[in-house]
């Protein structure tokens, strides 16, 4: 873990700590009680700076075949935000450049980006390997009848959303009939080899049903492999415990029912240490559907720019540039460092 020192920028200055929090650039629901971020951060003497890059998160767009409860970017089947071809070949150009490992490619549902299987193939020839966070229900899209197969052929790995084993709980949080979808979804998954050849990583995602953090992620895998195998025959690679971000529509929600005080409170008072060093924030860069830089996908939401700057887009990025840089943070923050921590790949600390 990186002290504080006077030579790093922004955080200690003339011998005293300095606000780092960057404010939203527009009215979106956040929390706005309790410390912020930067002083607990300060309190630890901890620093949150980027690393050297190798992986992007890209956001292809907010247009969704559903509109989850929990969704910190409020995509749904109305929005009209589609990154281009040309955005994307810009992205291809810059990260072939910059030596990029592995792209993670993120919604709304990405799949429904007209352009999505062609930027994939263009990624693979690269040499990049591909995460695609994927809803199940998309494979029951108009248009989309063959893409199960299609990931396979190119064994892609697939982070699926599954935020509960039961369907009440799938169903309350999605949207009715979403549960028995995605248990289709994932039977065929399996079929095809998912979630049982090493080759073809098959992870879900759980996310709380309410304001509180998540259980213990190993316990629970240990219940959804017991339940989804018992009950439909279904296995999987790994599952991935993520705390909810209050920021947008799951915040409107909190507010709407007089607990968004208190699950910030409960952020606050489980705040670990020990996740800082494996936030996601320190090792990719963010891009939303137009290709612009961000820290992390929840700031890419509240429009915070990268480091708290001017708006960028990736191709003006200078790669070398970035390691070092400090990472911009607001009261939302303590979501990715609540009790186990959180992040796109599950729990940081034990």
């Amino acid at each position: 873990m990186n002290e504080i020192n006077s030579n790093h920028q922004i955080r200690f200055e003339n011998g005293e700590f300095v606000q780092q929090d960057t404010k939203p650039s527009a009215p979106i629901s956040m929390p706005d009680c309790g410390p912020h971020f930067h002083e607990v951060l300060n309190s630890h003497k901890l620093n949150l700076h980027h690393e050297h890059p190798n992986e992007l998160q890209i956001n292809l767009g907010k247009l969704c075949n559903l509109a989850c409860h929990h969704c910190h970017v409020d995509a749904g089947p109305k929005r009209t935000e589609i990154m281009t071809w040309e955005t994307m070949q810009k992205i291809l150009s810059w990260a072939k450049k910059a030596n990029i490992e592995r792209a993670d490619l993120t919604g709304g549902a990405p799949e429904l980006n007209p352009h999505f299987r062609e930027f994939c193939d263009e990624l693979i020839k690269l040499g990049i390997q591909i995460t695609s966070r994927c809803n199940i229900t998309v494979l029951y899209e108009s248009g989309q009848e063959d893409l199960a197969e299609w990931y396979a052929e190119r064994k892609i790995r697939l982070v699926c959303s599954l935020p509960c084993y039961t369907e009440d709980n799938v169903d309350a949080q999605r949207g009715k009939g979403v549960f028995d979808k995605s248990i289709a979804g994932l039977q065929k998954l399996n079929a095809l080899g998912y979630g049982k050849n090493s080759e073809l990583s098959l992870d879900l995602v759980y996310n709380p049903g309410g304001a509180f953090l998540p259980p213990p992620q190993m316990s629970l895998e240990e219940d959804y492999r017991k339940m989804l195998g018992d009950n439909f025959d279904i296995t999987f690679s790994s599952l991935l415990a993520i705390t909810n971000i209050p920021i947008n529509r799951f915040a409107h929600a909190l507010k709407r029912n007089g607990e968004l005080e208190d699950y910030q409170h409960l952020l606050v008072s489980n705040f670990n240490a020990g996740t800082v060093e494996q936030l996601m924030c320190r090792f990719l860069i963010n891009l939303d559907w137009e290709g612009r830089v961000y820290d992390c996908d929840f700031n890419q939401m509240l429009e915070i720019p990268m480091s708290g700057g001017a708006q960028t887009y990736l191709w003006d990025l200078e790669i070398n540039g970035v390691a070092g840089q400090s990472i911009a943070t607001n009261r939302h923050c303590f979501g990715c460092t609540a009790g186990a921590g959180s992040s796109c790949g599950g729990i940081l600390a034990d």
